[in-house]
């Protein structure tokens, strides 16, 4: 009773109806900006792009090191104290602190429109990429992505500030209010043209976040994905539903729809619950353990917890 009310306030602090997105309750995120940390987890692999430390030497705002002074070095970088010390001229040598892009992958498939507690796994999905946008923003990233349904998708080139996070955010609301509204007609975009989209979009040196359930994943998927971790930095938000891991008990028999077609779900079977939760584990387990094989540093989230929280006790 409690988590239910504390559900019901956070949605009401949050704006978040749970189903319907709208543009107040990713606006709530820019507040939470400082939740996400967003220093890159390897080498950068392309020296000409980033808001981040590039590997290469230059005039900078960080100091990298001192070396023996080489003829055509700036007078201006002679480290005086460490010449006076050793006898010998030495010059500092800076790192030079570049502008990195930062683009978001945000799928709103079929089968990201369902939720039991909380959220849809796709409105959570849209308050990840809000949540990315609006750190990106505060570090001075320019900000890109896709958004896409099984319909149709939405291009966002790297732009700069307020106003590509404000973009991207608009993008997510139409883009979700498409995807409700042709829920049960038939299905046309696949994640893996998008895939294709956003290895033409996304230049060297970018860090790209997809965020997705990946359960639509083919091998031309995966094939996409091991292309973009050769020049990206790929970190991947895995959202799921308690649902989809451990079915509740109940008395009786429940039926559910699920791609045109009923299924009995005997949830009064605790052996039934039990088959069902071995099954779905090794499903995930497979899954991760491929996308992590194509170059994704993962993350895990869940539609039936606030964000804030979840990130907190990582």
């Amino acid at each position: 009773m409690q988590s239910q009310l504390d559900n019901q306030q956070w949605r009401s602090l949050s704006h978040s109806h749970g189903v319907d997105l709208g543009l107040k309750e990713l606006m709530y995120y820019k507040a939470k900006a400082r939740l996400l940390e967003f220093a890159p987890k390897a080498k950068i692999k392309n020296s000409l792009t980033g808001q981040y430390l590039a590997p290469h030497k230059g005039r900078g705002m960080e100091f990298a090191e001192v070396r023996h002074y080489q003829q055509g070095d700036d007078i201006r970088s002679i480290d005086w104290r460490v010449t006076a010390r050793t006898g010998e001229t030495h010059t500092k040598l800076f790192q030079e602190e570049k502008e990195r892009p930062v683009f978001v992958f945000t799928d709103f498939s079929n089968s990201m429109l369902f939720g039991s507690k909380l959220l849809l796994k796709s409105v959570q999905a849209a308050h990840i990429s809000a949540l990315v946008a609006w750190s990106a923003c505060q570090r001075g990233d320019r900000i890109g992505g896709i958004v896409f349904n099984q319909h149709g998708h939405l291009e966002l080139k790297p732009t700069a500030r307020e106003k590509a996070v404000l973009k991207l955010c608009h993008n997510l609301c139409d883009n979700h209010q498409q995807a409700l509204t042709r829920i049960d007609e038939p299905t046309e975009n696949k994640l893996s043209d998008n895939l294709k989209r956003l290895n033409h979009l996304a230049k060297p040196g970018s860090l790209v976040y997809l965020v997705s359930d990946f359960s639509t994943l083919d091998d031309a998927s995966f094939k996409q994905l091991e292309i973009l971790s050769r020049h990206c930095e790929l970190i991947g938000c895995h959202i799921s539903d308690p649902f989809e891991h451990q079915l509740p008990a109940f008395k009786q028999t429940v039926t559910v729809s699920a791609n045109g077609s009923d299924f009995a779900l005997p949830l009064m079977d605790k052996g039934f619950r039990d088959k069902f939760a071995k099954t779905a584990e090794q499903a995930f387990a497979s899954r991760l353990e491929r996308l992590t094989k194509s170059g994704l540093n993962l993350i895990s989230f869940n539609a039936a917890t606030p964000l804030e929280l979840q990130l907190v006790r990582k």
